[in-house]
C-alpha cells in the first residue's frame, strides 16, 4: 500500500487525541512514525534507528514508546527505550504487537495503532506514573519521513 494511500485512511486526530490521554497518566512519552517510501530490512531494527534519529532516548526517564508504521512493506514494530523494556519484558511487546497486527491486516489502521497506543500507555502508566512536574518531553503528532 503506497504510505499515502495509508494516510489517507488513517484518522489522525483519533490518533493523537490516543497519544493525549495515554500521556496523561504518565510521565512516558509515546510516538507514532510512518516511514514513506521502501523499508529496507528488519521494521525493529528501522524502529530503533528511528528512535534515536527522533531524539526519543533523550527523555529524563528513559521511558519513551514508538510505534513504527512501514505501509509500503506491510510491517510495523514497537520500540521501548531502556527503562521500558525493563520493565515490560518481550511477552509484553508481543502481545502489544499480536493485538496491532489484527487491526492491520483487516485494514483498521487507525485502530491499529489506537490500541498500540492504549496498551502502551498502561504499561507506562504502571511503571512510570505521572508526577507533578510531568513536561511533555515530545511532539503528539504523528511523524513521517
Amino acid at each position: 500500500m503506497r504510505t499515502k494511500e495509508f494516510l489517507s485512511k488513517v484518522e489522525h486526530d483519533r490518533i493523537v487525541q490516543a497519544i493525549r490521554e495515554a500521556e496523561s497518566n504518565t510521565s512516558g512519552e509515546i510516538r507514532v512514525f510512518i516511514q514513506r517510501g521502501k523499508l529496507n530490512g528488519d521494521p525493529l531494527v528501522a524502529a530503533q534507528k528511528k528512535f534515536y534519529q527522533l531524539g526519543m532516548h533523550k527523555t529524563r526517564d528513559r521511558n519513551a514508546v514508538l510505534i513504527f508504521v512501514a505501509p509500503r512493506a506491510h510491517k510495523f514494530a514497537v520500540f521501548g527505550d531502556k527503562a521500558v523494556h525493563e520493565k515490560c519484558g518481550e511477552q509484553f511487546w508481543q502481545r502489544l504487537v499480536e493485538g496491532m497486527r489484527i487491526h492491520f491486516q483487516t485494514e483498521k489502521f487507525t485502530n491499529a495503532l489506537v490500541e498500540g497506543i492504549k496498551e502502551s500507555g498502561r504499561l507506562l502508566a504502571a511503571h512510570f506514573p505521572k508526577t507533578s512536574a510531568n513536561p511533555n518531553e515530545l511532539p503528539n503528532a504523528i511523524a513521517e519521513g
